[in-house]
C-alpha cells in the first residue's frame, strides 16, 4: 500500500501542507499548472500508478494541517480500512439541498442543534497566530464534502471516475461536490472527521462565474437526486 498526496498548484515551491504530509509518510506530488483540477487528479492517478488499496489525499495548497501527526495517520488508516468508506473530509453536510451548496442553511438552526445538517470544523486565517475556527457541526457521515482536504482509497477514485464531465464548463470548480456525491450515490460512506486544518482562503472562489456555471450544471444533471440526505 502506498500513501500519496496530490496537490494542484500554480507554482513549484515549498508548501507547509506538503512538508507535513511528507513527514507523516506520504509521497507528495505537486501538480503544477494543469489545465483543470479534473485533469490534474486524473493524470496523477495514472502517472503514479495508484492501486485500489493505496491511500490518496487530494487537497489545496493553501492549507496547513494542525493535527498531531500520529493522530492524523491513525484517523486516516482506521477510517479508510473499512471498504464502505468513500471519502474522508473535514467539512460537509448530511443534507444536500436543491441549491447544490453544501453550507446552505447554515444560519437556519443553531450549529449545536440536532437538526443542523452541517458537519466539521475548519480554521481560517493567514497564520496560526491569527486563526479563528469556523464550526459547522458535529462529525460523522456526509452526503458531500468540501475539497480543501479529501482522502480516499484508490478504489473509490476508480469507482467514481475523476475526469471532467461534459456538462461542466468550468475547469476548477464543483469537483469536490461531484466526487463526494458520486461516492454517496454508489452507497459509500463519506465521513467528516476531526482533522484540524487551517485554510488561508475565505472561499472567494464561490463568486466566480465558473463556479456558478458548474453549480447550475450539477443541479440540472442531478435534479432527480436532490435533495439528498443521510437516512
Amino acid at each position: 500500500m502506498k500513501k500519496l498526496a496530490f496537490i494542484p498548484t500554480r507554482e513549484q515551491k515549498t508548501y507547509p501542507v506538503a512538508s507535513y504530509l511528507e513527514d507523516v509518510g506520504f509521497e507528495v506530488h505537486l501538480l503544477v499548472n494543469k489545465k483543470s483540477i479534473f485533469d490534474a487528479y486524473t493524470e496523477a492517478i495514472k502517472e503514479f500508478s495508484v492501486k485500489p488499496d493505496d491511500i490518496v489525499i487530494l487537497c489545496h495548497d493553501d492549507i496547513e494541517i494542525l493535527t498531531d501527526k500520529s493522530i492524523f495517520n491513525t484517523i486516516l488508516e482506521t477510517k479508510l480500512e473499512d471498504k464502505k468508506t468513500g471519502f474522508i473530509g473535514v467539512a460537509g453536510t448530511q443534507m444536500l439541498t436543491r441549491s447544490g451548496v453544501w453550507w446552505d442553511g447554515m444560519s437556519n438552526v443553531g450549529l449545536h442543534h440536532h437538526l443542523n445538517p452541517l458537519k466539521g470544523c475548519v480554521y481560517h486565517g493567514d497564520t496560526i497566530n491569527d486563526l479563528h475556527p469556523t464550526f459547522y457541526g458535529s462529525f460523522g457521515r456526509a452526503v458531500v464534502m468540501d475539497g480543501l482536504f479529501l482522502a480516499a482509497k484508490g478504489r473509490t477514485l476508480f469507482t467514481i471516475g475523476t475526469t471532467k464531465p461534459s456538462y461542466f464548463s468550468g475547469d476548477w470548480d464543483f469537483y469536490d461536490i461531484l466526487y463526494t456525491f458520486k461516492a454517496f450515490k454508489h452507497g459509500l460512506n463519506n465521513l467528516v472527521v476531526p482533522i484540524q486544518v487551517l485554510h488561508h482562503s475565505h472561499g472567494e472562489g464561490v463568486q466566480k462565474n465558473s463556479w456558478i456555471a458548474n453549480r447550475e450544471a450539477f443541479i440540472n444533471k442531478f435534479t432527480d437526486h436532490v435533495p439528498a440526505s443521510i437516512k
